[in-house]
């Protein structure tokens, strides 16, 4: 008889050792989530009860590919705050998270009021951000690979990285992406779904037409 699949909390927690500080703040995470779910759009109806794996662990699994975890990190279309808000709970000191939807960039400022996070939110698009260096720039279901190259560009240095999940189009992006833009491009598999990678870009340049 095949093993029954482990409860979601228990499968992230498999995955990664946490403190009981990280582990209590991400179940608040869930327990706010849930509550403002119920009026605000956060997440689909259908992951509300797999939110340990869905998103936390989907976030989470981004951590061990980041280069330079002192430097700051941006996250793109943070929306509920994956993968940017997962990460800063799970130690990463410098997060900001860029959101232009007021409702959720609402709900973002109580979580982290909540939560007693070192986070910095930008309340525009991420083209109105003034620029600065970041150590790592990611995005979770916001653009296709070549915009969100676009629009991490702004926030790249000498030794950053693009750290992108991507879907079953992950390779299709790709091809799209490296016609505009050349990069190394690593790629790592998903440990929340066989069909998806993540991709890690370095050393980013226009590509000339």
């Amino acid at each position: 008889m095949s093993p029954l699949p482990a409860e979601p909390r228990e499968e992230f927690l498999a995955s990664f050792s946490v403190s009981r500080e990280t582990e209590a703040r991400l179940a608040r995470y869930e327990e706010i989530l849930l509550t403002r779910n119920q009026t605000l759009s956060l997440i689909s109806d259908a992951t509300a009860d797999i939110i340990w794996t869905r998103h936390f662990l989907d976030s989470a699994q981004l951590l061990p590919l980041i280069q330079q975890p002192e430097l700051p990190l941006v996250d793109i279309g943070t929306g509920a705050g994956f993968p940017g808000l997962v990460l800063a709970i799970m130690g990463l000191p410098q997060v900001n998270l860029i959101e232009h939807n007021m409702q959720k960039v609402a709900f973002l400022r109580a979580l982290v009021a909540d939560l007693d996070l070192p986070v910095t939110i930008h309340a525009m698009k991420s083209d109105a951000v003034r620029p600065f260096v970041a150590g790592t720039v990611t995005a979770r279901a916001l653009k296709p690979l070549n915009q969100l190259i676009g629009l991490g560009r702004r926030f790249l240095g000498p030794g950053s990285v693009c750290v992108f999940p991507k879907g079953r189009r992950a390779e299709e992006e790709m091809a799209a992406a490296s016609a505009k833009w050349h990069m190394k491009a690593e790629r790592f598999p998903s440990l929340t779904d066989p069909d998806s990678t993540i991709f890690r870009l370095s050393d980013v340049t226009e590509a000339r037409q």
